[in-house]
């Protein structure tokens, strides 16, 4: 009997995969979440080869999760700064449920090295409390364990013959 399913190579898992699946990537983006944004500051902060960095930051700009901005110095020539764009600000919670798994399943014995805390918006403000991701569905209803999420087609879908 033939059944009909969601043709795997029409997806958006795959095709964000293309752009930030490679172990530097999501690095990159991490390092200028948290506020790098000169090439010499991702290689520090990194110790990825210069070459490499190189290419994983023009994928990133070529693909609209970073914008690079002219900056000079007094007597030197013209240099690139590297922003996140909204789509890379974006990853932000797909990092913090990264960071999550690998707290629980890969983590030291003491702990995880770091907690992603809620920023007080103010000086009044004292929440400091740690973030987690959650999974909600439209209804509301929050919490979901993942038994409970289904990929269904969706209207971008492509259908495929499987046997």
């Amino acid at each position: 009997m033939e059944m009909r399913r969601i043709d795997p190579v029409n997806c958006s898992v795959a095709r964000a995969l293309s752009v930030v699946g490679e172990r530097w990537s999501l690095l990159i983006v991490r390092e200028a979440l948290d506020g790098a944004r000169r090439f010499g500051e991702f290689h520090s902060r990194l110790g990825i080869a210069r070459n490499l960095l190189a290419t994983r930051l023009e994928t990133l700009v070529t693909a609209g999760v970073m914008r690079r901005v002219p900056y000079q110095e007094p007597g030197d020539r013209q240099r690139f700064a590297y922003e996140l764009t909204e789509q890379g600000r974006a990853l932000r919670p797909t990092l913090v449920a990264l960071l999550e798994w690998g707290d629980t399943y890969l983590a030291d014995p003491q702990g995880p090295s770091v907690i992603v805390r809620h920023r007080p918006v103010d000086e009044g403000s004292s929440c400091d409390e740690p973030v987690k991701v959650v999974l909600e569905c439209a209804a509301g209803h929050s919490h979901l364990a993942p038994e409970d999420v289904c990929r269904t087609p969706g209207p971008g879908a492509r259908l495929v013959e499987s046997s």
